[in-house]
C-alpha cells in the first residue's frame, strides 16, 4: 500500500515542502531515498524501538521510502514523526484514509516521546502559504508555530497520543493564541532601564541619537568606567518591534533554535553578546548543517562586541560586508544560503593595553607606539563603518553617591527616539528597504542630507584636519540628519553638523599620540 505525509525542510529561514512517500510490498528490505542525509537514515532504528514500545511493530515487509523533492538534501531527525505515521498507515495498522490537508513532525525518542525540532515558525509559514490546514508539532514548538493564522496547530507530546487522535479525533486539541494580546503584553517589558545610570550623559546622548537613526557606535574608555552597563541598557531605548519585525526575528531564532519553551512571538529586540574567542563561522553562520550566527540572531537589534581589539582579526573583518548590505550570503560547494543581518553594532574598548590613557587620576604606562598598536588591531575599513566614536571617562564620587539628582528613565529617552523613527518613516516610506538614516544611499544622503553653507564650511575643515574618508563623510551627514530629526528640526544647522563631526573621536590624526 502506497501513503503520503507531509514535512518541512528548513532552507536559511524559510521552509520547503517535503513528501514522504511510503510503500509497503512483499520482501524484507528497508529503503530510504531523497538524498536523506545520517540523521534521517537513522530514524529506521529510532521508529522500530518506539513502535515496539507502544505496542505496534514495524512491518516486517519490503519498505520503500522516497523524500520528495528528491534532489534536496533532508538533515536531522525531524522526519522521525512523518515517517512512522506513514508507515503505520501504509501497513494498515491504523485507519486513516488521508492527511493531505495536515503536516506531521517531530523527533521521536525510543518510547515514543516527541522531541522538540528547530524551525517550527518558518514551516508554520509555509505550510499555510501551501494551503496547509493541520500542523502537528511537539508540543515545546507549538508556541512559536500557534503565532500564524489561519493554521491549527496540535501540540504533540507522544506517539501514541497522536495515533489515537488521528484514529478517533479530539484527544489533542488545538492551540489558540492571540498574538496582539501577547504582542502588546510584553512590548513595554524590559529587566534594565538608563535610569540605574549615574552620570554618563555624554554616552547617554551617543545611545540616543544612535538608536534614533539606527547607527553604529563605540565606546572608548578605562576599566569600571561603565561601557558595558550602559551597552546592555540600549535595547530599553530603542523603537517597539513592528508585528513583521518580530515574525522575522522569531523565525531566524526558531531556525537556530533559540525560541524558549512554550515561548511565542519574540517581542523584544534582540541583545547578543558573542565572547571575544568567537570564531568567524559562530559570527556569520555556515557550517556543515547551516545555522545562522550572531550576526542574524541580532536582526533588528544590537549586536555588542566587549573589549572590540580582544576578536581575532579575521572576525571583525567579515563583519565589514554584512554592516553595508545587511544581509550574509553564506555559499559552499553544496549550498547557498542567506540570512538577514540588519543589526546595530555597538562595541567597547580600552583606548590602550593598560587601559587609562587619558585617565583623568590614574597614570597610563603604554608608549605612544603601544597606544598606536592597540588602536591599529581595529582596521580602517571596518571603523569608518563606525558612526559614533565617543570616549567614556569615570563618573566622580559625588555623581556616583548623589541622591537627589533626577536622572532621565529609559521611558522618557524612548519616547523621543521613536518620534524621531516616526519622522524617518515618513520620510522613507516610498523607499523600499530603508527605514531609518543608518541605511540611507548616496542619493538619500544627497536628497536629505542638504547643508547650508556654516555647516558645510565646518564639514569641510573637519575632513581637511582629520582626513576623513569619503564614507566617514556620508557617516557624518547621517548622524547630523538624526540629530536633527532628535531635535524636529526639517534642515540640518550647523549644530549638528558640529556634533555630528565630534563623533568621530578615533579618526583624530595622531589620536594616542601626544
Amino acid at each position: 500500500m502506497l501513503f503520503k505525509t507531509y514535512g518541512y525542510a528548513v532552507n536559511g529561514i524559510d521552509a520547503i515542502k517535503i513528501i514522504v512517500e511510503t510503500n509497503i510490498t512483499q520482501g524484507v528490505n528497508f529503503f530510504l531515498v531523497g538524498l536523506p542525509d545520517s540523521a534521517v537514515k537513522e530514524s529506521q532504528q529510532r521508529i522500530q524501538a518506539a513502535l515496539k514500545n507502544i505496542d505496534y511493530k514495524m512491518p516486517g515487509k519490503q519498505i520503500t521510502i522516497n523524500m520528495a523533492p528528491a534532489d534536496i538534501r533532508k538533515e536531522g531527525s525531524a522526519y522521525d514523526t512523518t515517517i512512522a505515521i506513514g508507515i503505520l498507515v501504509a501497513s494498515e495498522q491504523i485507519k486513516i484514509s488521508h492527511l493531505e490537508d495536515s503536516v506531521i513532525m517531530g523527533e521521536l525518542a525510543l518510547d515514543g516521546t516527541i522531541r522538540p525540532i528547530k524551525g517550527a515558525l518558518p514551516i508554520a509559514v509555509k505550510a499555510k502559504q501551501d494551503g496547509f490546514k493541520k500542523l502537528y508539532l511537539p508540543s515545546e514548538n507549538a508556541y512559536e508555530a500557534a503565532i500564524v493564522n489561519h493554521i491549527e496547530v496540535y501540540p504533540i507530546s507522544h506517539l501514541k497520543e497522536l495515533i489515537l487522535h488521528l484514529n478517533a479525533g479530539k484527544t489533542i486539541y488545538q492551540l489558540k493564541i492571540n498574538v496582539e494580546d501577547l504582542f502588546i503584553k510584553k512590548l513595554n517589558d524590559y529587566e534594565l532601564d538608563f535610569a540605574d545610570v549615574k552620570g554618563q550623559q555624554n554616552i547617554k546622548r551617543t545611545l540616543e541619537i544612535a538608536a534614533a537613526g539606527g547607527h553604529n557606535a563605540i565606546l572608548i574608555g578605562p576599566p569600571g568606567a561603565g561601557k558595558t552597563m550602559i551597552s546592555k541598557r540600549l535595547s530599553s531605548i530603542l523603537p517597539p518591534l513592528t508585528i513583521e519585525e518580530a515574525l522575522e526575528t522569531t523565525k531566524i531564532h526558531s531556525v537556530a533554535g533559540k525560541v524558549g519553551k512554550n515561548t511565542g512571538l519574540i517581542t523584544q529586540r534582540p541583545f547578543r553578546s558573542p565572547h571575544h574567542t568567537i570564531s568567524d563561522v559562530a559570527l556569520v553562520g555556515g557550517g556543515n548543517h547551516p545555522q545562522p550566527g550572531e550576526i542574524s540572531l541580532a536582526h533588528n537589534g544590537v549586536l555588542f562586541l566587549d573589549e572590540l581589539p580582544e576578536f581575532k582579526r579575521t572576525v571583525l573583518e567579515v563583519l565589514r560586508q554584512p554592516l553595508e548590505d545587511r544581509v550574509v550570503s553564506i555559499s559552499r560547494a553544496k549550498f547557498s544560503v542567506q540570512y538577514p543581518a540588519s543589526f546595530m553594532l555597538v562595541a567597547s574598548m580600552n583606548p590602550c593595553p593598560c587601559g587609562y590613557y587619558n585617565h583623568p587620576e590614574k597614570e597610563c604606562v603604554c608608549t605612544p607606539a603601544m597606544v598606536q598598536k592597540y588602536l591599529s588591531k581595529i582596521s580602517g575599513p571596518l571603523m569608518d563603518r563606525i558612526d559614533l566614536h565617543v570616549e567614556v571617562v569615570p563618573v566622580n564620587f559625588e555623581e556616583l553617591s548623589a541622591r537627589s539628582i533626577s536622572v532621565e528613565s529609559s521611558k522618557t529617552i524612548r519616547e523621543r527616539v521613536i518620534n524621531a523613527r516616526n519622522i524617518q518613516t515618513q520620510r522613507f516610506k516610498h523607499l523600499n528597504g530603508i527605514y531609518c538614516n543608518a541605511q540611507m544611499r548616496s542619493s538619500e544622503i544627497k536628497k536629505y542630507g542638504e547643508l547650508d553653507p556654516m555647516g558645510m564650511s565646518i564639514l569641510k575643515n573637519a575632513m581637511e584636519k582629520l582626513q576623513l574618508s569619503a564614507r566617514a563623510y556620508d557617516r557624518i551627514l547621517k548622524v547630523a540628519r538624526t540629530i536633527a530629526d532628535l531635535d524636529n528640526s526639517e534642515h540640518i544647522q550647523a549644530a549638528h553638523v558640529a556634533e555630528a563631526v565630534h563623533y568621530r573621536s578615533l579618526d583624530r590624526q595622531n589620536w594616542g599620540s601626544e
